[in-house]
């Protein structure tokens, strides 16, 4: 159960991390403009060394920016029941700190996918016939490889839940 937890625990951490890098980095995208390269965020973007807010307030930037915090938050909040499911406090004993850390962890992932997934459709749709030369950059990749942290710590976190309801139900007899 613990090594369960552990893992689960792990990939949070690593996940969550990715969530903050990948909503803060400028590098969602590199494209070519004017015979330089320039690269975009969520939250700026940059040509010629130089760059600048992204002051339009167009919705699918909002959707994906609102999605990733909100992921990162689920995940933090996640990781703190994580934390909290190593110690066995009697007055949490009908509240199972692994499962609702899992449940936490599944919804950040669900975040993250519907962030990635708005900004990926946006983007192939508008921006990529927009820009000839472009591509997806490592902020991006970061994003899903975060989305793939979160869930697999949530399956820890299940199986780990899973693991103590068994033992508790057999104890039980």
């Amino acid at each position: 159960m613990y090594s369960f937890m552990g893992g689960g625990l792990f990939c949070a951490i690593i996940g969550n991390i990715l969530i903050v890098v990948s909503t803060a980095t400028d590098y969602w995208m590199q494209y070519r403009l004017s015979g330089s390269y320039a690269h975009q965020g969520l939250w700026r973007y940059c040509m010629a060394n130089k760059c600048y807010m992204q002051t339009a307030s167009i919705a699918y930037w909002n959707a994906t920016r609102a999605f990733m915090i909100l992921s990162g938050m689920a995940c933090f909040a996640g990781i703190m029941a994580g934390i909290l499911s190593f110690a066995h406090f009697s007055a949490f004993e009908r509240f199972s700190r692994s499962f609702a850390a899992g449940i936490m962890f599944f919804i950040s992932t669900l975040f993250v996918l519907l962030a990635m997934s708005i900004y990926t459709g946006v983007t192939l749709s508008f921006l990529g016939k927009r820009f000839g030369d472009w591509r997806f950059s490592w902020s991006y990749i970061l994003g899903w490889v975060a989305m793939l942290m979160t869930f697999f710590a949530g399956i820890f976190y299940m199986c780990a839940h899973r693991m103590y309801e068994s033992r508790r139900v057999v104890g039980s007899r």
